[in-house]
């Protein structure tokens, strides 16, 4: 599901209006206590580990706000130093995507493409995520991805599958004493801004990815104090239920590579009709998945079946990789033609060790997506958005969430109910914000961004060809105008780069001897 696919992913003057119930005090029992940042910050990765450059500590908030005897949660914070030796005064918050993934999982890789040239940035891991207490993991999600490699994902036993891997977590975790409902963008957002207040900081500026761009627009709606400047990057929207419009996030990514392959010759030549066909592929995998064996991570072999729906994800991380972006119409076209070693080495190669099964906090994944989404909508509604956005694909793949996830069984099996109304509403806003789109985008569709300028009165949005979801990772055109843009926010940032961005050259069938 989306959370799984992130954690593979991933290894503003004051000025501003608030919701109709008005800016909410800081929290009166929030405190922040200074620690020892964590050693190792990715299991089994010891070049992700935070060096000397970070300080660490926790924020401790309520678990659930409404409640006068909620017990007390801890947030882990990590505050890495600007490389200038006059930094910036108002530091930048970072809101890690997801929902799910910690904010320190991406840290390592924000420094080195240089967003703390000239401020700090504090990386937050959201309630419930890695390295918090609580942290609400699910390692049974990643063992039923794993054993998912070599099932058909779109048979119903699958999904039987995924939602009795959600129902055992549940399980697990209900002897903890979880609110699991307090696991919500609300108490998120609510979190965030205690952490200004604990920290003494006056201004900030708010960088929020995938989701959490949707989680700096509820920031921006009930706490807007302090909030200098706001960077959406890849936008999800509070007010669209991206449950019902996911699909449209791979129909514009795949139609804008297509585009793309088009438009250079060799590519055109090698690969006629794309289109039609990775339309005609997926059908024929739904109707006949094969059978592949191939090398696992470790050089294991591993039994993958790749049915039509399994070239979706792969088509999400791909397209978000400006390596493997350049191989998408290769490995559509060998699947086509009978080859499907490059489809099953990456599908193998998505299996998480298992130091690292249950990194990402699947308990506030599940809380935005099942109380926020699903749960304000049906199965049929969704399918139907689904064959507008990819007339063409079966329904047995368009009634999965695109990053593979049943997540109508999923919420069936998490249990919980709707959010409140005013979670779901439009931000409306005078605080300087400049949103951030990729063509290339498969996760996040960039045409949602029209859902949130009418609010955004004083937004900037731009689009970048050939980047792929998130937008600053993986373009220092889009970084440099971040950099310009929170320097000035008042100003028009300059924008020549964007035209000469070059756009991936396709990788062409491999010859053999």
């Amino acid at each position: 599901m989306s959370f799984l696919l992130s954690a593979v992913m991933v290894v503003a003057s004051l000025v501003g209006c608030a919701s109709p119930l008005g800016p909410r005090a800081p929290t009166a029992s929030a405190s922040y206590s200074p620690a020892p940042c964590p050693e190792p910050n990715v299991p089994g990765l010891p070049q992700a580990n935070l060096d000397s450059a970070y300080t660490c500590g926790y924020l401790s908030v309520p678990e659930n706000r409404l409640d006068p005897q909620s017990r007390t949660i801890r947030v882990l914070v990590a505050r890495v130093k600007a490389v200038s030796d006059k930094p910036r005064p108002d530091p930048i918050v970072y809101l890690a995507g997801g929902p799910g993934t910690a904010g320190t999982l991406s840290a390592p890789g924000v420094v080195a493409g240089g967003m703390n040239a000239d401020r700090d940035v504090i990386f937050v891991n959201q309630r419930g995520t890695l390295h918090n207490d609580p942290h609400l993991g699910c390692p049974e999600l990643d063992e039923f991805a794993t054993r998912a490699v070599g099932l058909a994902f779109e048979a119903p036993s699958t999904a039987d599958l995924d939602a009795a891997a959600v129902a055992a977590c549940r399980e697990r975790l209900d002897a903890a004493d979880v609110d699991f409902a307090a696991y919500s963008s609300r108490e998120n957002a609510a979190d965030i801004a205690d952490l200004r207040v604990q920290l003494g900081i006056d201004q900030w500026n708010v960088y929020g990815v995938s989701y959490g761009t949707d989680l700096a627009m509820h920031l921006l709606r009930t706490h807007p104090e302090g909030i200098r400047s706001v960077v959406l990057d890849s936008v999800v929207p509070p007010n669209q239920n991206i449950v019902e419009r996911w699909w449209e996030a791979p129909a514009s990514g795949l139609a804008a590579i297509f585009r793309a392959c088009a438009e250079q010759s060799a590519c055109a030549a090698a690969y006629p009709n794309l289109p039609a066909v990775f339309l005609h592929t997926v059908n024929e995998l739904s109707q006949s998945p094969v059978e592949v064996t191939t090398a696992g991570p470790r050089g294991e072999a591993v039994r993958v079946v790749i049915d039509g729906f399994k070239l979706v994800p792969l088509v999400l991380e791909w397209s978000a990789d400006p390596a493997k972006v350049a191989d998408i119409p290769r490995m559509i076209f060998a699947l086509a033609n009978g080859d499907a070693s490059l489809t099953a080495a990456a599908i193998a190669a998505s299996i998480p060790s298992q130091a690292q099964r249950g990194l990402v906090g699947a308990g506030l994944a599940l809380g935005t997506y099942c109380q926020e989404m699903a749960n304000w909508t049906t199965p049929e509604r969704s399918l139907s958005r689904a064959q507008a956005a990819m007339p063409g694909l079966p329904d047995s793949v368009l009634r999965i969430m695109p990053t593979g996830s049943w997540i109508f069984r999923e919420c069936d099996a998490w249990g919980l109910g709707r959010s409140d109304t005013i979670d779901r509403l439009p931000t409306s806003s005078g605080v300087p914000a400049l949103i951030l789109s990729g063509t290339f985008d498969s996760s996040t569709a960039p045409r949602w961004v029209r859902a949130v300028t009418p609010g955004l009165s004083n937004s900037t949005a731009l689009r970048f060809p050939g980047v792929g979801h998130p937008v600053v990772p993986n373009s220092a055109c889009a970084q440099a105008i971040m950099t310009a843009f929170i320097d000035d926010p008042h100003r028009n940032v300059d924008r020549s780069c964007i035209p000469t961005t070059a756009v991936t050259t396709f990788s062409l069938p491999v010859v053999k001897p």
